[in-house]
């Protein structure tokens, strides 16, 4: 049996996104997770949201420890990842009303962010919810020092990776049909932002 990834960051920051969560996604059916990662997050989240269905998707590089999380949970309401990547011109899935991603906007290149809006512009539903975690910068400039240190060392890893500003993230969500409702401060200067699909 392959043993499950773990990402320490992922087990520090759940009880704080799930206190969103839990309110956000009160009337949700289907949450669609992008970039499922090791699989921590749908396994310590879908218990406790046993309302409704939530699906996994990633790269088909990630699928193997999503799966042993998976294969390890015994939520009904958890599904095998789904291959997904933000860039393809068609997502395997019609439409949800939720959407959660932590920690892949500034992993992935601007183009790809660009793409992700584009896409959910389509995948979510009139008055679906977006939930979007992760650290971001305000008015051009980081929140932290530590946020400072952090894109340095993303940079160094690939150029086209860093931390994003949220005036143009919020920009690209209004362009596909979102507003937003609330910035939640979250620990380690990390932020969750949600938004509400308006048509």
């Amino acid at each position: 049996m392959l043993e499950k990834p773990f990402s320490q960051a992922c087990e520090n920051n759940q009880q704080a996104i799930f206190a969103v969560l839990e309110r956000v996604f009160a009337k949700a059916q289907q949450v669609l997770e992008i970039g499922s990662g090791t699989g921590q997050h749908a396994a310590y989240f879908a218990p406790r949201l046993p309302h409704l269905i939530w699906q996994t998707s990633d790269q088909a590089e990630y699928h193997p420890g999503i799966n042993a999380w998976l294969d390890a949970s015994s939520a009904e309401n958890l599904r095998r990842p789904l291959l997904l990547n933000v860039d393809m011109p068609q997502w395997p899935i019609a439409t949800v009303d939720a959407v959660f991603s932590a920690n892949t906007c500034h992993i992935m290149g601007w183009a790809s962010v660009v793409n992700m809006f584009k896409q959910l512009a389509k995948v979510l539903s009139a008055g679906g919810t977006l939930a979007i975690y992760g650290p971001f910068n305000y008015d051009g400039q980081f929140t932290s020092p530590s946020n400072a240190n952090f894109d340095q060392w993303l940079k160094q890893r690939g150029a086209h990776q860093g931390i994003r500003d949220f005036e143009a993230v919020d920009k690209l969500a209004r362009e596909a049909g979102m507003s937003l409702l609330e910035d939640n401060a979250m620990p380690a200067n990390n932020r969750l932002l949600v938004w509400c699909k308006d048509r």
